[in-house]
């Protein structure tokens, strides 16, 4: 089972058929929606302060969710996906997008709906990333544009992925 802990009053509450990987870690204000896939670990941070999570969203192998004291909350939308070792700290993260794996979005930076941020990349604070454009490189820059129905069809699909291979674990429980 993950460690999922309490601080300073605040328990984390999960929607219906989440997946928790037993190294996952999930502690303080956080809200988790439905269908929700939480990988090995992964550790989610609400001590400090919140941090919201749509439905179907993963958050693949050793990726961290934190934020600024008094300064920044983390809400991320509805069938996104954060890829292995991502690091998001005080971000806002639209839903249908996708993060790669490796990725860094800083502080007060919204990535827009149906985005994808590339394998690697670092949003620095404050940046806005348009709906629908891929954003890659160190500082992150916009690259292009996708094809709304080709980004979303290649989004949704790894979130579905995902559902899958969490009932695979589910299935063993």
């Amino acid at each position: 089972m993950a460690l999922i802990k309490s601080v300073r009053g605040f328990s984390p509450e999960f929607g219906e058929d989440c997946y928790l990987a037993e190294t996952a870690v999930i502690i303080g204000d956080v809200i988790v929606g439905s269908q929700c896939s939480i990988w090995f670990g992964a550790v989610i941070r609400g001590d400090v302060n919140s941090i919201r999570i749509g439905n179907r969203v993963n958050i693949q192998d050793n990726a961290v969710l934190h934020t600024l004291y008094q300064k920044s909350t983390i809400e991320i939308g509805d069938d996104v996906s954060i890829g292995h070792n991502v690091t998001i700290h005080g971000a806002s993260i639209k839903s249908g997008a996708l993060v790669g794996m490796g990725a860094t979005v800083l502080d007060g930076a919204i990535v827009g709906e149906g985005a994808i941020i590339a394998a690697n990349a670092l949003v620095l604070a404050n940046t806005i990333v348009e709906p629908g454009s891929i954003y890659a490189g160190v500082p992150a820059k916009f690259v292009k544009k996708v094809d709304p129905e080709q980004g979303k069809e290649i989004n949704q699909k790894i979130a579905r992925n995902y559902l899958m291979y969490s009932s695979w674990f589910k299935e063993d429980e």
